[in-house]
């Protein structure tokens, strides 16, 4: 019985033990943590102070805000000069890579105040690819200057430089701000080839000539020289109207009969007092059609001439000696 007794007083002050024990680890157990029996060890790694990534600044930082960090910064549109457009392209659209998290692991393992240099991957033929779309779209030849006629006075338009994309340096700027990601914009390197004939440039002789009027006024440029009377062309031999220029100029020229029926019967004339072309001849390329001097000064203010242009001779020496093979010479019917 004194055994007996022993046992069961040794399993009660177990028992006792046993539940002041079981008390204070529910005592020390946090409310609403059912099942916890002991403090997290796990920890997030975080990058020195004052370390920077490329031009990212990520010290300080937990390593998946690095990452996201890095990921944003290269993600961001580069912005490209082109004269005075700002164009704009996005990384991924040009196949660039950053290694986010292989640097950001690195990061972690260096000093405080450390820069560590960061290039992502940039995919080489997309690149090229967009600068050829962007010199397919804004590429242009030079205008050149040219000489109207607006109204009855000559016109010069205006000229312009054309616009070159150098494909080479741009290609390779553009890989650059990619694979560093520094924000800075990058400007097209451009040729602007010139016209080879400038507004400024056109001063040369320009003749227009009133049929209706029968006047002859000689331009340099858009600047009004002199004007002339002169006769034009009989209803039934009409001076053609139109745009034409002299092809040939002769000195006391002969005259040679037309095949014409008012011409019929008539011989080649010399040079001399009574040659109908007078001293000069100014052959236009409108066929059989010139500006010459007249022995006739009766008719000078009249359309009495077979298509040519007439002018008393003293004034078609004047001329003569002012345009050149290649002179515009407009003819209108005002």
């Amino acid at each position: 019985m004194v055994k007996r007794a022993g046992i069961l007083l040794t399993l009660l002050v177990a028992c006792a033990l046993a539940g002041v024990l079981t008390a204070s680890v529910l005592a020390d157990t946090p409310p609403g943590d059912p099942g916890a029996t002991a403090a997290s060890t796990e920890t997030t790694a975080t990058i020195a102070d004052g370390v920077v990534l490329g031009s990212v600044a990520v010290g300080g930082m937990p390593e998946d805000t690095a990452v996201q960090a890095l990921q944003a910064r290269y993600a961001r549109p580069v912005v490209l000069r082109l004269g005075h457009l700002k164009l704009r392209v996005a990384p991924a659209d040009l196949g660039v890579d950053v290694p986010a998290d292989a640097a950001v692991a690195r990061a972690l393992t260096v000093a405080p105040d450390t820069t560590l240099g960061l290039r992502a991957t940039v995919n080489v033929p997309a690149v090229k690819a967009y600068v050829a779309r962007l010199a397919d779209r804004y590429d242009r030849k030079p205008v050149n200057a040219r000489l109207l006629l607006r109204g009855l006075r000559p016109y010069v338009t205006e000229s312009k430089p054309g616009l070159v994309i150098d494909k080479a340096p741009t290609v390779l700027a553009l890989r650059t701000a990619l694979a560093r990601s520094t924000g800075a914009p990058v400007r097209v390197v451009l040729h602007r080839p010139q016209p080879s004939v400038s507004s400024k440039s056109i001063r040369s002789p320009v003749i227009v000539i009133r049929r209706g009027s029968n006047v002859l006024s000689l331009y340099r440029g858009v600047k009004l020289v002199r004007q002339f009377r002169v006769a034009t062309g009989q209803a039934i031999y009409p001076t053609p109207l139109g745009a034409f220029h002299i092809v040939v100029k002769w000195k006391n020229p002969w005259w040679y009969p037309p095949p014409d029926p008012w011409a019929a019967g008539e011989k080649p004339t010399p040079p001399g007092p009574e040659n109908p072309l007078g001293t000069r001849w100014m052959g236009i390329s409108s066929p059989g059609v010139g500006i010459h001097g007249t022995p006739e000064s009766g008719s000078i203010g009249y359309s009495l001439s077979h298509g040519c242009i007439r002018m008393l001779i003293p004034q078609a020496e004047w001329l003569f000696d002012r345009v050149n093979v290649g002179t515009p010479v407009f003819i209108v019917s005002a």
